[in-house]
């Protein structure tokens, strides 16, 4: 495909997949048209890019849909002035639309190989308000620092506290709890220093975190 028709294939994706799915927030929706998604996939998976499906990353991990991806980012409503930490960059392909839509993101990848690559994806878009850690989120120990948004981009069986408390008054968090084949979608706000509101989104079902903490199963 030409970046003609990787254009009119991000349209298509827009028009046909998200926009008829009660995605409206315009400049959203214009953003997902001009980010080439196209860049952030594997080049053997090109023919997938703009599909409605999951696209394998390798290491045991997967791009998420499209839908998804659009209805996470609208949830989250990011501001120019906001920092934002990614939990999980994949491919880069939600970095780079967050930091299109804020001021920094601070993104954390467990695999090496997949946070090199991203880097490169960001790189060859001249996306620079970005920092890029190897790391695992999952475990880590607790970050002083607070963040205005926080996007959570696997799902985790069990959503522990301590990132919700790495939110700013008025930040947002949004993270995909539980287990398949029906896990929940959610969007925590900080409305004050001990109060958050929780709001249930949707349900869906993708990847978990590595390492991302579970419940105990009892066997009988």
């Amino acid at each position: 495909m030409n970046s003609t028709d990787h254009q009119l294939a991000r349209h298509n994706m827009v028009v046909q997949q998200i926009r008829p799915c009660k995605v409206n927030d315009l400049p959203l929706l214009d953003l997902l048209e001009s980010v080439p998604r196209e860049s952030f996939v594997p080049a053997d998976c090109e023919g997938l890019a703009f599909a409605d499906t999951e696209i394998p990353l390798g290491h045991g991990q997967h791009m998420m849909k499209p839908l998804l991806e659009a209805n996470m980012l609208q949830a989250l409503d990011v501001k120019p002035t906001e920092t934002v930490l990614e939990i999980g960059t994949g491919s880069g392909f939600i970095t780079a639309m967050l930091a299109k839509s804020a001021r920094h993101v601070h993104s954390i990848e467990i695999n090496p190989e997949l946070s090199v690559a991203a880097a490169h994806n960001l790189e060859q878009l001249g996306i620079v308000n970005v920092s890029l850690e190897v790391g695992d989120a999952c475990t880590k120990n607790s970050s002083t620092d607070a963040y205005d948004v926080i996007a959570v981009t696997g799902s985790m069986p069990l959503l522990e506290e301590r990132f919700q408390h790495c939110l700013k008054v008025g930040g947002r968090l949004f993270a995909i709890t539980g287990e398949a084949p029906a896990m929940e979608a959610i969007l925590i706000t900080r409305i004050a220093e001990n109060e958050w509101q929780h709001e249930s989104l949707f349900e869906t079902d993708v990847d978990a975190l590595q390492n991302a903490p579970a419940p105990q199963h009892f066997e009988f």
